[in-house]
């Protein structure tokens, strides 16, 4: 198997309350990841999901080092990036970028589209300023845009042009891996189609890894290779899109996948409706982080936390059940079926 580029080994990162106390450190923190550990290998799309406040973008700003983690390595190309001098950090930087949620609010007003896109290769002083307004106008063009619109300022496009505008700015350094906050989730259906194929082309093109985060589990599908599901913090699950989407082993993501809306209206399709809502990440529950809104939990869920277990071909899940001769998961078909209608 290809060595992985990165490598993240129990990521944390725990942000302390304030204390009443003046000058006191507060013994309580929200902890947003608890214990992440994933391998991405080059040329693949890891695709990260799960519900709001479940840690997918702060775990993504910690790989990045945006901010430090509490505990926790994360190597690239087998580099530690925790703990690392702030100058060697900065010449790392041009191997892992990143793609923000919101397209505008990720963009500097005040500069023109080809200020912004050149002001990484200002930053690592690439290039003298003619090199770099021509470097300005490949990577627009290259992500479907002119090379006349160099001069415009972000507020003189849409949605989807200042997401592409974004994309060229990662491109800028020429990065290994590309780390995407939910790109698509501000813009039209339409246009994030056109994002999306944007984004598997320059794949495809400049041999790209991605870590792809998203809402949506039909655009996971789509776009990405192996995914990994997270709750409250942790990765409860993580395979092949076809072992998440047709064999998961995560009464949580059973869940997340039948919200899925129907492909048809002759689909059948049972809807799992969690009970309870998604705990506190001040005070997360004991034993599995799962077991309050669990419709299978058991008394060991309560005082055990399950590890990640392979079930076969790298396919990993952290569920008691899996320790069952009898796993009443492996009774309910996730397999779509459809009705056979007469037509009159």
């Amino acid at each position: 198997m290809t060595e992985a580029i990165l490598k993240v080994r129990n990521l944390k990162k725990h942000f302390y309350l304030d204390s009443p106390i003046p000058f006191k450190k507060s013994d309580q923190s929200v902890k947003a990841v608890d214990g992440v550990s994933f391998d991405v290998f080059p040329g693949e799309t890891l695709g990260v999901v799960g519900e709001s406040g479940c840690g997918k973008s702060t775990m993504a700003r910690l790989v990045n080092q945006l901010i430090a983690p509490t505990e926790g390595t994360v190597e690239l190309n087998g580099e530690n990036l925790v703990n690392m001098n702030k100058e060697k950090l900065r010449v790392f930087r041009k191997t892992i970028q990143m793609v923000f949620q919101d397209p505008f609010a990720s963009l500097d007003p005040r500069k023109t589209v080809g200020e912004l896109i050149a002001e990484p290769l200002v930053i690592h002083k690439i290039g003298n300023k003619t090199s770099r307004k021509e470097r300005v106008k490949e990577l627009l063009e290259v992500v479907g845009l002119r090379g006349s619109h160099s001069g415009r300022y972000p507020h003189e496009f849409s949605g989807g042009q200042r997401q592409r505008i974004n994309i060229a700015r990662a491109l800028a350094l020429n990065p290994d891996v590309i780390i995407c906050d939910e790109p698509v989730s501000a813009l039209d259906v339409s246009v994030q189609a056109q994002v999306i194929n944007l984004l598997k082309k320059l794949q495809k093109d400049f041999n790209l890894t991605y870590i792809f985060i998203s809402h949506d589990l039909n655009v996971v599908r789509y776009v990405c290779d192996r995914i990994a599901v997270m709750y409250l913090g942790k990765i409860v699950e993580m395979g092949t899109y076809k072992e998440i989407y047709e064999d998961s082993k995560h009464p949580y993501t059973r869940a997340l996948l039948s919200s899925i809306p129907k492909e048809s209206p002759n689909e059948i399709k049972e809807r799992i409706i969690l009970k309870g809502s998604v705990p506190s990440p001040i005070n997360p529950p004991s034993g599995c982080h799962f077991h309050e809104r669990c419709p299978f939990a058991m008394d060991v869920c309560k005082v055990k936390s399950p590890e990640l277990m392979d079930v076969g071909n790298g396919h990993q899940s952290s569920c008691h059940l899996l320790e069952l001769e009898n796993n009443p998961l492996s009774d309910i078909p996730i397999k779509k079926k459809e009705e056979e209608m007469e037509c009159h």
